[in-house]
């Protein structure tokens, strides 16, 4: 496909390589079915900052109507990347390409302000790797009061936007969890059913690492044998979202290589954006032919963790009782990129006396996004504070999700509301049932 090498105005908005799919483009019929299901239309009514609108956007970019200004770059910064307007759409249009292959022409093309580029690289230099994201948290493990503190004499509105958004998002650590590791190899209870390799994840094994635990015991308890290789990394999840899509492949590539040395059956995955990723690995390299079949290979054996449970087939363990409200929250990378949405209430409601509920506008994103609720903090903070509402409608004793970043971001915006709720993963719920304590 051709793309101008001139534009009115300024310079093009895309090159040739890897630009957003005209033929994608143009399944979108512009129906406006996406609008009442996009957050940021919602928060602002603004067409260019609909998914309707920012298609509209890339065709024009692509036909060489408009270049990439600072205002074109905006309107795809604000997307969450949330995916449901993928659920809405009538004509299937696949919007998850078509925004990072935008982005990622964004981040080769497009200066950013320094301030700007310095936040991001940082991020990326520390969020995909465990290492470093392990001592970059070490400090909260002493000062874990500290940000909390700050936020309730409101000293954190005083910082720039994003540092303070670093402070109220921080995850609670310590450093038995800093230190933790998941075994490598853990036998199944009974006969094996399957073998699952099991993804540990970054923010996941830094931050709630007990998740992990929990994803190894439940397994195990159902007849899998579960291997964590110990030299698995980032998915690469948030740097693809994000249009870092070269470090995505660095990092996908390490892993398929690891996951295919496990001989898993299936892979597990316990965060919904890390699931998603993974299972688009073989869209990830299909124009690189050393890697296509491997990668395809890989994410076809991928599933999120309430998938696994339900393929293994009739529960083996005794679920004991846990009586409770329970609210569970539709991560948007589960719900509407994977199209999981009955797999983890069923899990949940499999625990005798927990009644299961879901808080309205369960489809509209919370305002976490990989690293959304960083680079755009004051729209994330609207939604997140959106979402905390409805859910402290419902009075919930527990507040169950499938992503780490979900579970970061409602505990923020229900603290500002007032509320201190106890977050969990379904299968953090799931393991204390079973174990019984």
């Amino acid at each position: 496909m051709s793309v101008p090498t001139t534009t009115p105005g300024g310079p093009p908005a895309f090159d040739i390589i890897e630009p957003p799919s005209t033929a994608l483009i143009d399944a979108c019929v512009h129906c406006g079915f996406c609008l009442p299901t996009c957050p940021t239309y919602l928060l602002w009514n603004e067409e260019m900052d609909s998914p309707r609108g920012r298609i509209y956007l890339m065709k024009a970019g692509l036909e060489g109507r408009t270049p990439m200004t600072p205002t074109f770059v905006e309107h795809f910064d604000r997307c969450l990347g949330c995916m449901s307007c993928v659920t809405a759409c009538p004509s299937g249009v696949q919007y998850g390409p078509l925004i990072e292959k935008t982005r990622a022409q964004i981040e080769r093309l497009y200066p950013r302000s320094a301030g700007d580029r310095a936040f991001r690289a940082l991020l990326f230099s520390v969020l995909p790797y465990p290492g470093r994201l392990r001592i970059a948290l070490a400090p909260l493990a002493l000062l874990s009061w500290l940000p909390k503190a700050l936020d309730r004499v409101g000293l954190l509105g005083l910082l720039p936007s994003r540092i303070g958004a670093l402070l109220r998002l921080a995850p609670p650590v310590s450093f038995a969890g800093l230190a933790a590791r998941s075994p490598v190899e853990t036998p199944a209870a009974g006969e094996q059913r399957m073998h699952v390799g099991l993804l540990t994840g970054c923010v996941q094994r830094m931050a709630f690492p007990g998740v992990n635990q929990s994803t190894i015991n439940v397994l195990s308890a159902e007849g899998c044998r579960v291997s964590a290789p110990a030299e698995q990394g980032c998915c690469g999840a948030l740097s693809l979202h994000a249009g870092n899509v070269d470090q995505a492949r660095e990092l996908a590539r390490r892993n398929i290589e690891v996951f295919e040395r496990s001989g898993a059956d299936r892979i597990a995955v316990n965060a919904a954006g890390c699931g998603s990723c993974m299972k688009e690995y073989g869209h990830l390299f299909k124009d690189d032919p050393a890697w296509a079949a491997r990668a395809k290979a890989l994410g076809d054996r991928v599933r999120d963790v309430s998938e696994v449970l339900v393929e293994v087939g009739e529960p083996r363990a005794r679920r004991h009782p846990i009586p409770a409200r329970v609210v569970y929250h539709d991560a948007c990378h589960l719900a509407h990129a994977q199209g999981i949405r009955a797999e983890p209430r069923a899990l949940l409601a499999s625990i005798p006396g927990v009644e299961v509920v879901t808080p309205a506008e369960s489809e509209i994103c919370c305002g976490s996004a990989g690293i959304y609720n960083l680079v755009e903090p004051e729209a994330a903070a609207q939604l997140g504070e959106r979402k905390a509402a409805h859910i402290a409608l419902l009075k919930p004793d527990i507040i169950a999700t499938g992503n780490p970043g979900c579970t970061l971001q409602i505990a923020a915006a229900g603290r500002r509301l007032g509320h201190t709720w106890r977050i969990v993963h379904p299968i953090e719920l799931l393991d204390q049932s079973i174990s019984g304590k």
